[in-house]
C-alpha cells in the first residue's frame, strides 16, 4: 500500500498534542486533485463528538497500533487552506508562546471555518425553474404568502444571489426549501468573475516632503526582500501618506499588501483613505463583523479577490496570496497585544515573523516607537526612518509650564484651579 498510512491532525482543545487517523475510507476521485494533504480541514470523530481540525502532517505510522485509530470520516477542502507559510508560522507562534498548536490554529481561522463551512467564495445563487414561472402565472402557491413572495422576486429579477435575498426577503430559507421540494426552483453555486480593475492607484496623492520620499524609497528598494523599517513621525507628519505610496508599489508589482491596525475605530478611516486611492477589492477584518460577515472577508482574502487585506490584530493570520508587504500601524499601542482568551500573542511581533518568513518588508509606524522597537533600532536589528516635521508644515502647538499656585487669575474670575 502506497501512501502516508497516518494523517496527524490538530484539534480545537487545550492539549498540546496531535491525534492521528487513518485515510479516509472512501478517498476522493482522483480527478480533484490531492484531497489529504497538510493544511486541509477534515472532520474526525473524537469520542461520541465529531470534531473539525487541521492536517499538520503526514506519517508512515503511529505510536499506537492501527487498530486503535479511526479514519478520517470527511475532507472539508479540496485544497489547503493553510499552506506550507501559513503552518510554519503557526507551528513557530505555538512553540513561542507554549500554546496548544490546536487553539493556535483555531484562533487564526474564523468561527464559521472551524465549524466546517466551505472556504469556496462561491455566490449562491438561486432561480425560478421553467415549473416555478408558470406555478408563478397560475398564482401559486396560493396559501403559501412567504413562498409566493420568493417565487415572484425570482421570477421578477431572473434569479437572485443568497445574500441578495437575506436583505429583500427575510427569512426565506424555509419556503426556498418547500419551493425546491417542488421543483419550482433551484440553486447552483458561481464562481465571481475576477474584477477587470487597475492595479495602481485610480488618484495622485499628495506631493511628498523629502523625509517621505527617502522613506518611500528606502523601503520600495527591499519589496522583494525581507526588512525590518520603523516609520518614526510626530503625529501629522503624513505616515499614512509613505503607506499609500508603497501599497500602491506593491499593487503595481502584481502583489498583495497587508495592513494592520490597532483599533477598530481606526478602521473605517483608514479604510475610507485606502478605497479612495485605489479601486482595487478589499477584505476588512475586526472583532465588530459578525461570523458571516468574517467568513466573507476571509474568502476575499483567500481567493485572492482582495488584492489589501486591513484589519485589527487578528488579520496578522488572514491569507494573502502572493505578499508583497506588511504594514503595521500604530505599532507601539498595547490593543495588538491578545491579553484575553485562550492564545495570547502579539499581532505586531508576528507581522514581523511573518515577513521575514515571507521574505517581504513589514513596516511598524508610530508617533511613539515602543521601547523594544527603539532597542531593536539600536542594535541595527531594524532600520530606522524619521519624519521629523508635519506634512502641512503646520508650527506645533506652543506649550508652556503654568504654576497656578502663583497665578491669582482664578481670584479674580471666581473659577477653580488645581495646583
Amino acid at each position: 500500500m502506497t501512501g502516508p498510512q497516518v494523517f496527524r491532525v490538530a484539534l480545537d482543545m487545550p492539549l498540546r498534542r496531535v491525534f492521528d487517523y487513518l485515510p479516509p475510507k472512501d478517498p476522493l476521485p482522483p480527478d480533484t486533485g490531492p484531497p489529504v494533504q497538510p493544511g486541509v480541514r477534515v472532520r474526525v470523530p473524537f469520542g461520541r463528538q465529531r470534531l473539525v481540525g487541521v492536517i499538520l502532517e503526514a506519517a508512515s505510522s503511529s505510536d499506537l497500533p492501527t487498530e486503535r485509530l479511526k479514519p478520517i470520516l470527511e475532507v472539508l477542502d479540496p485544497r489547503p487552506i493553510l499552506d506550507t507559510a501559513a503552518l510554519g508560522l503557526l507551528r513557530w507562534a505555538a512553540d513561542y508562546y507554549h500554546h496548544p498548536i490546536g487553539e493556535v490554529i483555531s484562533a487564526a481561522l474564523p468561527k464559521a471555518l472551524r465549524l466546517g463551512a466551505s472556504s469556496s467564495n462561491a455566490e449562491e445563487r438561486w432561480s425560478a425553474t421553467a415549473q416555478g414561472r408558470e406555478a408563478h402565472e397560475r398564482g401559486e402557491p396560493k396559501r403559501a404568502p412567504k413562498q409566493r413572495k420568493l417565487l415572484e422576486f425570482l421570477v421578477a429579477g431572473d434569479g437572485s444571489t443568497a445574500d441578495a435575498l437575506t436583505e429583500n426577503v427575510p427569512n426565506w430559507r424555509d419556503a426556498a426549501r418547500s419551493l425546491a421540494a417542488r421543483g419550482w426552483i433551484g440553486s447552483l453555486e458561481v464562481i465571481p468573475e475576477p474584477d477587470d480593475v487597475p492595479l495602481g492607484a485610480q488618484t495622485s496623492g499628495p506631493t511628498l516632503a523629502q523625509e517621505q520620499r527617502n522613506a518611500v524609497e528606502a523601503v520600495g528598494k527591499l519589496l522583494n526582500q525581507y526588512g525590518t523599517f520603523v516609520l518614526h513621525g510626530v503625529t501629522g507628519s503624513g505616515k499614512t501618506e509613505v503607506y499609500l505610496q508603497l501599497v500602491e508599489r506593491v499593487l503595481t508589482q502584481g502583489r498583495r499588501a497587508l495592513v494592520l491596525v490597532p483599533e477598530i475605530g481606526l478602521t473605517p478611516q483608514l479604510v475610507g483613505r485606502f478605497r479612495e486611492r485605489f479601486g482595487v477589492p478589499m477584505a476588512v477584518l475586526h472583532s465588530a463583523l459578525t461570523d458571516h460577515e468574517r467568513l466573507l472577508a476571509w474568502r476575499e482574502a483567500f481567493s485572492g479577490r482582495a488584492r489589501i487585506v486591513l484589519g485589527t490584530r487578528s488579520a496578522v493570520f488572514a491569507p494573502v496570496p502572493d505578499l508583497g508587504i506588511i504594514i503595521v500601524d500604530e505599532e507601539h499601542d498595547s490593543s495588538f497585544k491578545q491579553h484575553e482568551g485562550g492564545f495570547r500573542y502579539s499581532a505586531r511581533d508576528l507581522a514581523v515573523v511573518r515577513a521575514q518568513r515571507a521574505n517581504v518588508p513589514v513596516l511598524l509606524g508610530s508617533a511613539t516607537p515602543a521601547l523594544e522597537t527603539l532597542n531593536n533600532v539600536t542594535t541595527s536589528r531594524y532600520t530606522r526612518l524619521t519624519l521629523p516635521r508635519r506634512a502641512d508644515q503646520a508650527a506645533p502647538p506652543r506649550m508652556a509650564l503654568v504654576d497656578l499656585r502663583a497665578n491669582d487669575t482664578s481670584k479674580k474670575t471666581g473659577r477653580c484651579s488645581y495646583s
